[in-house]
């Protein structure tokens, strides 16, 4: 296997640089290093990494405008997430934003290595902290979906999976052969039996 080429970007140097030399020995080739949002999508333009390792939470653009920015490229950048921050939102935000995978910085290095090789190979990869908080966060929309589909009739049920999915009321009627106005009424009835 290859050895995966890495653009690094964190806005603290000292932790920056560290990660870079453990990276380096882990087998890892960190081609550029970036102290901001802007000078990561710079470095990404420049040297065509095999991954961007970002934090979220750097000067410029946050991490999740720059992995917005570096996966609608053509072709897309794949953007591996390092973050002290375990919060859903923060991994939710950068998720939508286009990263593969998503790892705390008080993890193992050697999980990170193992995350850069993944996420070069076109998978995901999560730390085991943000992993379980995906999966538990799943199964308790899985619930609520099976709790609120008792109440709904089959109809209301398909208008409710094509919104779940992100889809517009137009988009959704030309999917279901019914006109907007119809669907946003299956949605307030939605509403109104989901309290």
């Amino acid at each position: 296997m290859s050895t995966p080429r890495v653009v690094l970007a964190d806005g603290h140097p000292f932790y920056r640089q560290r990660l870079a030399k453990l990276l380096a020995e882990s087998g890892v080739e960190v081609v550029a290093e970036a102290g901001n949002g802007w000078a990561a999508l710079k470095a990404a333009e420049a040297t065509s990494p095999d991954v961007v390792v970002l934090d979220l939470n750097m000067p410029g653009f946050s991490g999740a405008e720059v992995t917005r920015r570096l996966s609608s490229c053509d072709p897309p950048h794949r953007v591996l997430v390092l973050s002290v921050s375990d919060d859903e939102a923060d991994v939710t935000a950068a998720l939508k934003a286009g990263a593969r995978g998503y790892l705390l910085k008080d993890g193992p290095v050697d999980e990170v290595a193992t995350g850069i090789a993944a996420v070069s190979a076109g998978e995901s990869y999560f730390s085991p902290r943000v992993g379980a908080m995906l999966l538990r966060r799943m199964r308790e929309r899985e619930q609520v979906l099976r709790d609120v589909s008792v109440s709904l009739s089959k109809r209301e049920q398909d208008v409710l999976r094509l919104v779940v999915e992100g889809r517009t009321n137009e988009t959704i009627g030309e999917a279901l052969s019914i006109d907007a106005g119809t669907v946003r009424n299956h949605v307030s009835r939605i509403l109104a039996k989901m309290g």
